[in-house]
């Protein structure tokens, strides 16, 4: 989907995991597919899937899931009665998600997501898991509400590495995120690249985030000056 220039694909390691990773995507979020890291977790997991839409309160597809017998699923979204994979013990998580879970992750905006969760009554019967974030997300060429969001991809290598912790993952997450860092790397250097038309003389590597849902937001990539 990209310029053969930007091309992540040679970046691509693609790894089984024992646990399925079920992307829920909204629609706007689909259209992306250039720099959007749902797909980009998707072409990384070999145990994962898309489905995209608003409402899957009667999608087919979320619904055979949810119907499986030998599976749990969740949904993996911030709440005080989620399950929060920071501070559980290993027997805490095996015991409440089993050895092969199944994880909802809504893909989009926070507003997008909210209002995909609000609609699909099947995804609000699910229990919920959650982590605390620690790390300032590197998603700098895109304006997150706070430093501390996370797109798609970080929010799956975090949730992966939680549970290798909690021994119900042995895969290895080292290279997870090169092709999304490879990304963000050709995106800044691109825009700090004289010769291109998005050039910023002014501005530094670094990007500061600012609050893209704002009424009338900055919508361009906003540079520390």
């Amino acid at each position: 989907m990209r310029a053969s220039s930007s091309c992540i694909c040679k970046h691509l390691k693609p790894f089984q995991t024992k646990t399925r990773f079920i992307i829920l995507m909204h629609p706007k979020e689909y259209k992306k597919e250039k720099s959007g890291t749902g797909h980009m977790t998707k072409l990384q997991l070999e145990n994962s899937e898309i489905i995209v839409g608003v409402d899957f309160t009667n999608n087919k597809r979320v619904n055979e899931i949810l119907n499986e017998e030998q599976n749990d699923s969740f949904l993996l979204y911030p709440g005080k009665d989620s399950f929060n994979l920071s501070v559980r013990k290993s027997s805490e998580m095996i015991s409440f998600m089993g050895d092969k879970p199944y994880i909802f992750l809504l893909d989009g905006t926070w507003p997008c997501a909210r209002k995909m969760l609000k609609l699909s009554k099947n995804l609000q019967k699910l229990k919920r898991v959650s982590f605390d974030n620690k790390i300032t997300s590197k998603f700098i060429i895109k304006q997150q509400p706070d430093a501390l969001c996370l797109s798609t991809i970080e929010s799956v290598y975090t949730v992966l590495n939680l549970l290798k912790e909690g021994g119900l993952e042995n895969c290895e997450t080292k290279d997870f995120l090169i092709p999304f860092e490879k990304m963000i790397e050709y995106q800044v250097e691109y825009m700090l690249n004289p010769n291109n038309r998005n050039y910023r003389s002014t501005a530094k590597i670094a990007i500061t985030p600012k609050n893209k849902y704002k009424k009338n937001p900055q919508r361009s990539v906003v540079f520390e000056q």
